[in-house]
């Protein structure tokens, strides 16, 4: 009788010992955009698509951004190669 008593309280010793509260860590990933301190913009001055255009003929630009100093970055597409190209509002080209 004792043993069974004994083996009992051990059993549920041990099942109380495996009833623990797990705690998962909320973990939140926040992304922004912000391309260097770039925002992006719908169009650019027509002095940049002139100087793109003569720089290389057949451009295409697909999206372009500018920062505070009035600096464009520009993803353009030449014969089917994608790049970029910074330039400033006047359409000079930069080199970053």
């Amino acid at each position: 009788m004792k043993k069974l008593i004994l083996s009992a309280a051990i059993v549920l010793g041990s099942l109380s010992m495996h009833a623990e509260n797990s705690v998962v860590p909320n973990q939140m990933v926040q992304t922004v955009n912000d391309q260097d301190g770039y925002k992006e913009v719908d169009g650019v001055p027509a002095a940049v698509k002139k100087a793109l255009d003569e720089a290389y003929p057949g451009v295409v630009l697909e999206k372009a951004w500018v920062n505070d100093k009035k600096e464009y970055k520009i993803e353009v597409t030449v014969r089917k190669e994608k790049s970029i190209v910074y330039t400033d509002a006047s359409g000079n080209i930069l080199k970053k």
